[in-house]
């Protein structure tokens, strides 16, 4: 078996938990990928359609793979691309395409191919005034202004992003004209037609010059600009100037930099971008846990350099590269975990945003602390648990009846000081800023104030667990019913509910999640590799997560041995 945690990288159960010798110190030049290469082989290298890892597959955040490894290539781009046109023309979309790119060495080869093919089937494409990088916030912004109000021609929107993955990746993801990542139902649909495109030898595709989709199919839009201005609408920007909060913004060398420099200079704020610094090598950056170059603000390797920096100011942000993440960095507590920033956002959100009608719930997925459960609770809202997947928050967050969504993998939104929609995907600027708020108003840090919310509600130690699975074992525990549990108790503790379904939207978990009075275990399969996942929680210390751990990996074992 093999352990995880937010903090650690696997080892094999029974021994410490170790991290790759050189995790959060600088990259050196041989840690770097080659860009060259990695633009040649996008390019050069043609995928095989028969071989499963060269075929497009939509995860939780879109198509993502290596030119390298015959994974992302512009055969992949053509076929998605035409994929969505045709799918886009069955549901009856008919405005443009917004079109964004992140600062990967993969995103604006394969953001032109996209613009080639979309010019190809006469769409129009919407693409940054500045020919800069936009954050995917600011894309779900862009589309849901634009189709405020109902208009006749819905758009939608293609974020080229891997996200957080290493510099050698890239990635392609939809969101439809509700702004947020498009749901299974779309992006299966989506990745069947491309594959039958590749396997048809793109023969099907139509595309035109570069040129010629510059000229006749694309338009002008300022991204930066419309989102920026409309940050007052979601935030108190005047409590974090009044209370002179300095912030330290560190884009991670991602699509966010432009932002926070503006967002400083138009709000007046005692903002500095301690890392302006745009390279698709990411050679500014320490290495994360596993020893890899990864723009993940929620891991302390990753955010090696903020933390050693985090007494200059009051608050320090990260985000990846696609600004749909966020680190939050305090003097008091270093880097939090993103469970617990959650819990001290939505305690303060739903004190604090007045105008927000009271039976708007509070969106988490099924493997965040509970935590969130207790605070909620005390606050008299009802908690919107849902499987894992941002998607899942997308109707609520656009309807208003959920006030708040938040990923135990730092990702989240929430709505308006009026309580209408601000983006349906998540956003790391938001939340960064928010903490920000939360210093301002409250005059405590959010670590700070988690510390008081433990010494009200409990102290949880919370972690995952990865052990081998077969294909079919992975298809027997996403299929798996209630009755297939037949312990009574874990760790001494009787259980309370079995679950297979959310209990927010009643969507299937993929899995099932099992939970006491004062903890829980949630185990479901990996979508990309021969394993499963437990995430475990207990309100009863870290020798009875233990327990619970085992019992969990004891319970599922049997479970998929019958």
């Amino acid at each position: 078996m093999i352990l995880m945690t937010s903090r650690a990288q696997p080892t094999r159960k029974g021994t410490p938990t170790m991290a790759h010798d050189r995790a959060g110190r600088p990259a050196r030049p041989t840690d770097l990928v080659d860009i060259a290469h990695l633009v040649t082989a996008y390019y050069s290298r043609v995928p095989d359609p028969a071989e499963p890892s060269q075929q497009v597959v939509f995860g939780t955040s879109g198509h993502r793979g290596s030119s390298e490894d015959c994974a992302f290539n512009e055969a992949h781009i053509m076929a998605i691309t035409q994929a969505i046109v045709e799918y886009r023309a069955t549901r009856g979309i008919t405005g443009p395409v917004y079109l964004a790119r992140d600062t990967h060495a993969l995103s604006e080869p394969a953001w032109t191919t996209a613009l080639e093919v979309l010019a190809g089937n006469d769409v129009t494409a919407v693409v940054d005034a500045r020919d800069r990088y936009t954050p995917t916030p600011a894309l779900s912004h862009a589309v849901l202004r634009h189709n405020r109000g109902g208009t006749k021609h819905q758009a939608d929107g293609i974020v080229v992003t891997p996200s957080h993955n290493p510099p050698r990746d890239g990635g392609f993801k939809y969101n439809p004209p509700h702004g947020g990542p498009a749901d299974t139902k779309a992006t299966d649909a989506i990745a069947a037609r491309a594959n039958e495109l590749l396997r048809g030898g793109l023969a099907e595709v139509k595309r035109v010059p570069l040129v010629q989709a510059l000229s006749t199919h694309v338009e002008r839009y300022d991204y930066l600009d419309h989102y920026v201005a409309d940050l007052p609408n979601a935030l108190n920007l005047d409590a974090i100037r009044g209370a002179g909060i300095r912030m330290g913004a560190d884009p991670m060398g991602g699509a966010s930099v432009d932002y926070w420099e503006e967002i400083g200079q138009r709000f007046d704020l005692e903002l500095e971008v301690v890392n302006p610094f745009v390279d698709p090598t990411w050679r500014f950056m320490t290495l994360d846990s596993d020893g890899q170059i990864r723009m993940d603000p929620s891991s302390r390797h990753a955010m090696a350099a903020l933390v050693g920096i985090k007494d200059d100011y009051d608050i320090s942000t990260g985000n990846d590269a696609d600004a749909d993440r966020h680190g939050i960095v305090t003097p008091d507590g270093g880097l939090m975990n993103p469970n617990h920033f959650l819990a001290v956002a939505i305690e303060y959100l739903v004190a604090n945003r007045m105008w927000w009608d009271a039976l708007t719930k509070i969106g988490k997925t099924v493997v965040s602390s509970s935590m969130i459960d207790r605070v909620v609770n005390v606050l008299g809202r009802d908690v919107y648990e849902v499987p894992v997947g941002f998607k899942w928050f997308v109707p609520g967050l656009f309807s208003g009846s959920l006030a708040f969504g938040g990923e135990e993998s730092a990702g989240a939104s929430f709505l308006r000081m009026d309580g209408t929609v601000w983006t349906t995907d998540k956003d790391g600027i938001l939340l960064a800023l928010l903490a920000a708020e939360i210093a301002a108003v409250t005059g405590q840090t959010p670590s700070a104030r988690y510390g008081e919310l433990e010494r009200q509600y409990g102290s949880p130690a919370y972690a995952r667990i990865d052990a081998a699975a077969t294909g079919p074992q992975k298809a027997k525990l996403a299929a798996l019913t209630p009755e297939a549990i037949t312990g009574t108790e874990i760790a001494g503790e009787e259980i309370t509910g079995i679950l297979t379904t959310a209990r927010g939207n009643g969507a299937s978990l993929g899995g099932l999640k099992v939970t006491t009075e004062n903890a829980w275990f949630a185990a479901r399969p990996s979508g990309t590799e021969d394993k499963y996942k437990i995430y475990a929680e207990s309100f009863l210390g870290a020798e009875h997560l233990t327990q619970v751990q085992a019992a969990a990996e004891e319970m599922v074992t049997q479970a998929l041995s019958e």
